[in-house]
């Protein structure tokens, strides 16, 4: 099977180095651009770019102009990698349609384990089958259980236990569990994302406290060490 192709953009050689050699014993093919101005020449040159890891502050073009222009054309997950770490800056990136925001410096761990969450999200790794913290889940018998026990939980709740298994360690908006979960044809109320996370954890005992809430924002699922 071929290599998943990533492009890592910053303007620091030292970080894109970092990156690089990360991934790629992960398994990764990884192409480098030192500015936003060559990033968007190199992603509409090759096709096949599955994920961009995008620098905020850089020459020429910034990460924020370049997440603009590619947004324009493509929905590829894109993770902002930035010195800054001011909540507006946060809310701008997810607002221009960022995936995933890490703030410098960063365990280049949880940089592969973002990736990789993304990537299956995004399809470019499937499975049927998710197993996180002792939380096992086979989507083609829709079946889950809880340290081998099983768990009786509604289609909604299903979907909604399975979007958080893929997105782990992942800071997701309301609005983004609505359009994954309930697609974008829902109309209602945001807070029936709430009424359905209350019923989940309650159901999942213990394993309830890996969902955490961003207050404002959303919930993200971090399971403890």
């Amino acid at each position: 099977m071929e290599a998943l192709k990533i492009l890592v953009v910053d303007d620091e050689a030292r970080m894109r180095k970092l990156v690089k050699d990360f991934l790629s014993v992960k398994g990764f093919s990884v192409i480098e651009a030192a500015n936003g101005e060559e990033a968007v020449d190199i992603f509409f040159e090759q096709k096949d770019i599955v994920l961009i890891i995008l620098d905020v502050m850089m020459p020429k073009v910034d990460g924020w102009e370049t997440c603009k222009t590619i947004r324009q054309y493509s929905q590829v997950p894109i993770i902002m990698l930035t010195a800054r770490g001011e909540e507006r800056d946060e809310l701008q990136g997810f607002e221009l349609g960022v995936d995933e925001y890490i703030t410098k410096p960063f365990s280049p761990k949880i940089l592969a384990a973002r990736v990789d969450a993304i990537l299956r999200r995004s399809k470019a790794v499937t499975s049927d089958d998710l197993e996180v913290g002792g939380i096992c889940m086979d989507r083609a018998a829709h079946q889950v259980t809880i340290d081998g026990k099983n768990i009786d939980l509604s289609y909604k709740e299903f979907e909604l236990l399975a979007y958080f298994l893929e997105n782990q360690g992942i800071a997701l908006s309301r609005e983004k569990i609505l359009n994954h979960v309930w697609n974008y044809d829902y109309f209602g109320d945001a807070r029936t994302i709430d009424t359905h996370v209350k019923k989940l954890r309650s159901k999942m005992g213990d394993k309830g406290d890996y969902i955490k809430t961003i207050w404002g924002m959303g919930y993200k699922f971090e399971v403890k060490e």
